[in-house]
């Protein structure tokens, strides 16, 4: 079956091609009788009207949309955006919703995507990812009533709902396992430093290290790719009081940081223990295989598609805290030599 046109429309209508094309565009030069009509008959064949169409009839777009402040490189081998993504997809295709993402440089470029996505009608609402404090967005997604969800959090969002989980008390699961097991020098590589759940993974980090009375505890901040991490992980195992554990705040970077480890010639886990943020294939195919933090990711996504399709159809919504993630012990681990 071909695709609708506006030449069936218009013969369907009884009136012009050009008449069609004013009245799905919303310009003059029909009457508006005329281009309901026109609208009605577009909806009925399955043809798409163009964004301003959708603004003038007040129908959905169906779509709902997620910017990223991230390298394409990054979320290319990044399994978390992978199974949030994937979590997404399961709950909206269920209602008919499309996804619609967008990578841009900062988070001032994401605001001006906001305003094109609700001024064009191309989004019903959007996921919110990478909480900064006194972040810039959140203002503009109350000023524009847009439909929002965060993911990530907790932090100061207004009326904007959350789905968060306690990563401070996943920080401190792991570093406690960690000394349970022996380590006294821990060191952490993590995200980057601007992010909200990043500073509060941080916090947590050095309060636990304190209360442990483990004075060299570390952190060195890099931007989730391998080579970051790869980088960090060098700089650690090159100081004289090298850590004999190390957590990273995601899989891609403890990954690179066990192959750094075998470079330099440090058996893991007798002389490094890695601990890794967020499980994943990645994670149980290296050898030894990973620690990790584990949570289900996809269902988180699947969480805040619910949140946000409740919110577009203007439901109450309130902050979801989902499941903290759990230590996950494998061969990357074990007391120190």
């Amino acid at each position: 079956m071909k695709r609708p046109t506006i030449a069936d429309i218009a013969e369907r209508a009884g009136v012009s091609k050009g008449a069609v094309s004013y009245a799905l565009n919303g310009q003059p030069g029909v009457s508006e009788a005329t281009r309901q009509r026109i609208i009605a008959i577009a909806r009925e064949i399955g043809f798409n009207p163009n964004s301003a169409a959708r603004a003038l009839s007040g129908a959905r777009a169906a779509a709902v949309g997620l910017t990223l402040s991230r390298p394409a490189r990054i979320l290319s081998v990044e399994p978390f955006f992978m199974g949030l993504i994937s979590g997404f997809e399961a709950e909206l295709a269920s209602r008919s919703y499309a996804l619609t993402l967008q990578l841009v440089d900062s988070p001032e470029q994401e605001v001006e995507v906001y305003r094109r996505w609700w001024g064009e009608r191309r989004v019903d609402g959007v996921f919110v990812s990478d909480l900064r404090d006194g972040d810039v967005r959140i203002p503009v997604l109350q000023e524009l009533q847009l439909p929002a969800v965060v993911i990530g959090g907790p932090g100061e969002t207004g009326a904007i709902s959350q789905v968060w989980s306690d990563d401070a008390g996943a920080v401190a699961e792991a570093v406690r396992y960690l000394a349970a097991l022996g380590h006294r020098r821990i060191a952490r590589v993590s995200g980057m430093p601007e992010l909200l759940h990043t500073r509060a993974r941080g916090r947590a980090f050095d309060e636990v290290c304190r209360s442990l009375g483990f004075e060299s505890a570390v952190t060195l901040p890099a931007d989730y790719t391998g080579e970051e991490g790869g980088r960090a992980t060098r700089q650690l195992l090159m100081r004289a009081d090298r850590p004999t554990a190390v957590i990273y705040d995601n899989d891609v970077m403890a990954v690179a940081g066990l192959a750094v480890a075998q470079e330099m010639g440090l058996r893991v886990p007798t002389e490094l223990s890695i601990v890794a943020w967020d499980d994943s294939p990645l994670c149980r195919l290296v050898h030894p295989a990973l620690t990790a933090l584990s949570r289900d990711i996809a269902t988180y996504g699947a969480r805040a598609a619910r949140q946000l399709l409740a919110a577009i159809a203007g439901e109450p919504v309130g902050n979801v805290e989902a499941a903290q993630a759990r230590l996950t012990p494998r061969g990357s681990t074990a007391p120190p030599a």
